[in-house]
C-alpha cells in the first residue's frame, strides 16, 4: 500500500484498482482496503469512497473527532477533488461544465444514469489536457459527490471513459478497467486547519496507457 501521508489523526493513501474500500456485496471474503488498512495501523474511520475501479488518493480518520470534522468539509463541498481520465474521441471543447442530474443505483447492474425529473443535482467541470489520435487525457473536478458521477458526466458529453464497458465503451487493448484516476485531493486538517494538498501518482495501467497513446 502506497503511504502518501500519515500522523495520529489521519492517513492517506494511494489506493490501487481493483480493491473495493469495503467488502463487495457476495464477496465478503475477499481482500479489502478498510480491513487491510485496520490490520496495520489500527481502527479507520471512513469518510470518503472510491469505485472499486479507481485508483489514487484517499484520506481516511484515524480517531473520532477528526472523522467528524472532516466529514463536515465533504458535507459543506470544502474538499477539492481532482481527477484525470483518458476519454474517447476528440472532446470540441477547451473546457466544460456538466450539470445533468443523477439517480444512482439504477438497475440489476447498479449504473447511474443521467435522469431529469427525479435526479440530484450534479456539477463536473471538465478540462482538456492532452489530445491524442483517438482518445484525449481530460481533468474531472466533481463539485458533487454521486457515485460514478465522472464517468457518466463524460458519457454524457459524449466521451465515455477508455475502458468503461459499464457505460458503452468498447473493450479496450491499452488498459483493463474504467480509465480514472483520483489524482489530488485537497482539505482542512482536522486539528491544525491548514489546508493541505495530497497526490498520487498515476498507476502503472494508466502511464502505459498514455505511453501507447
Amino acid at each position: 500500500m502506497n503511504i502518501i501521508y500519515r500522523d495520529e489523526r489521519i492517513l492517506v493513501i494511494n489506493k490501487p484498482s481493483g480493491l473495493p474500500v469495503l467488502p463487495d456485496g457476495w464477496e465478503k471474503d475477499s481482500p479489502y482496503l478498510a480491513k487491510i488498512l485496520e490490520e496495520e495501523f489500527g481502527k479507520m474511520w471512513i469518510i470518503h469512497r472510491l469505485d472499486k475501479i479507481t485508483s489514487g488518493v484517499m484520506v481516511f480518520a484515524r480517531e473520532a473527532e477528526s472523522h467528524r470534522a472532516l466529514n463536515m468539509q465533504f458535507e459543506n463541498r470544502e474538499v477539492e477533488k481532482v481527477y484525470h481520465a483518458i476519454v474517447e474521441g476528440h472532446p470540441k471543447w477547451e473546457e466544460k461544465t456538466a450539470k445533468h442530474p443523477l439517480r444512482v443505483n439504477v438497475g440489476h447492474k447498479h449504473r447511474t444514469a443521467v435522469d431529469d425529473r427525479n435526479g440530484k443535482p450534479s456539477e463536473t467541470r471538465f478540462r482538456l489536457i492532452k489530445q491524442y489520435q483517438t482518445a484525449a487525457l481530460i481533468e474531472a473536478t466533481p463539485k458533487t459527490g454521486r457515485t460514478h458521477q465522472v464517468r457518466v458526466h463524460a458519457r454524457a458529453l459524449g466521451h465515455t471513459l477508455v475502458g468503461d464497458i459499464l457505460y458503452g465503451a468498447a473493450e479496450s487493448k491499452i488498459i483493463a478497467r474504467p480509465a480514472l484516476h483520483a489524482l489530488t485531493l485537497t482539505f482542512a486538517h482536522p486539528v491544525t486547519q491548514e489546508r493541505l494538498t495530497f497526490k498520487a501518482e498515476y498507476p502503472p495501467d494508466f502511464s502505459r496507457a498514455l505511453k501507447f497513446l
